[in-house]
């Protein structure tokens, strides 16, 4: 028998979060950037099954011009059964009823994920645009 993956609208809390990103081989966060991080959530769902947190995604931004897509994560034992599909359109869905006209929408993609995230309407947009990033590295002595 299959078990039952219930959507819930309730980010993670600080330790699933560090679990299923690392679990999903995405880049790692401390605990303390998690915790610092977290509240600032604009919309975030999670997965759960048995009281498992299989999956989450979640929406960070100004609330009005700029929301971002982040942390899409899905447990590699239950990829592959449409559970990221089940993620966004409940992200797309608060974004329809909660984001401006004009507010600027983005995400980044890794990979083969951006066939999933096309379907909601984002498009690549290098070489007008690149994204740009980096990572803040441990300060010395601190």
């Amino acid at each position: 028998m299959k078990m039952q993956v219930e959507l819930v609208e309730r980010f993670p809390d600080v330790d699933d979060y560090v679990r299923l990103r690392n679990l999903a081989g995405m880049s790692p966060k401390t605990t303390e950037a998690a915790r610092k991080g977290l509240p600032n959530t604009l919309y975030g769902v999670s997965l759960e099954a048995d009281g498992e947190i299989v999956g989450m995604g979640r929406i960070i931004g100004d609330g009005g011009c700029f929301y971002t897509v982040v942390d899409i994560a899905v447990a590699p034992s239950w990829q592959g059964q449409g559970l990221g599909k089940r993620i966004m359109n409940a992200l797309d869905a608060w974004l329809q009823v909660n984001a401006e006209p004009s507010a600027y929408v983005t995400l980044v993609a890794d990979g083969e994920a951006r066939h999933l995230y096309s379907k909601y309407g984002f498009v690549e947009t290098a070489p007008a645009s690149v994204n740009m990033e980096y990572i803040v590295l441990p300060r010395e002595g601190g």
